[in-house]
């Protein structure tokens, strides 16, 4: 498989666009959530999945993942989701191409795949209950769902803007 020039560049620039927002603590915003935090940490990984593939969005999400083992230092909760928005989100973009909400969806998706994923982990593992104040349900709900919304509408313009810039279908 060649890769592009292009290629390269945009995974870089996702990649330490997700190195800044771990090592500044920008990408997570402090909540008053069971979670403790929100995060903006997945966006470049939904990008660089619709805009570079599922090995690339892997990849980056495995960037995303190690700035949160300070938050949860166990590698099987943090890692695993992580590196699945990606290729989630690639394969709901590609599936969907045509359809004028394939870009929304498949931010949605990604998004979606870290909260789902890392909840569904952690309660396997025993951090935290499934129901309940403090669990995985309130979590979703409270969190992951204004998380997805917002992945939708900020990815959207980007993907867009970026597809025509590089004259992409």
């Amino acid at each position: 498989m060649k890769v592009k020039t292009e290629q390269i560049a945009v995974s870089g620039m996702l990649a330490a666009l997700t190195v800044v927002l771990g090592a500044t603590g920008i990408g997570f915003v402090p909540l008053p959530t069971p979670a403790g935090a929100a995060t903006l940490m997945h966006l470049p990984v939904i990008l660089a999945g619709i805009l570079e593939g599922s090995g690339i969005g892997s990849m980056v999400g495995l960037i995303f993942g190690l700035f949160t083992l300070r938050f949860m230092p166990d590698w099987r909760v943090v890692i695993p989701a992580r590196m699945l928005i990606g290729p989630i989100s690639f394969w709901v973009y590609i599936v969907l191409k045509r359809r004028p909400w394939a870009v929304p969806l498949a931010a949605a998706a990604g998004s979606l795949t870290n909260t789902v994923g890392t909840l569904a982990l952690a309660v396997t593992f025993g951090y935290i209950p499934l129901a309940g104040k403090t669990g995985a349900l309130s979590i979703a709900v409270v969190q992951g769902v204004p998380e997805a919304i917002v992945a939708a509408a900020l990815i959207t313009p980007i993907v867009l803007a970026v597809n025509k810039a590089l004259r992409r279908g």
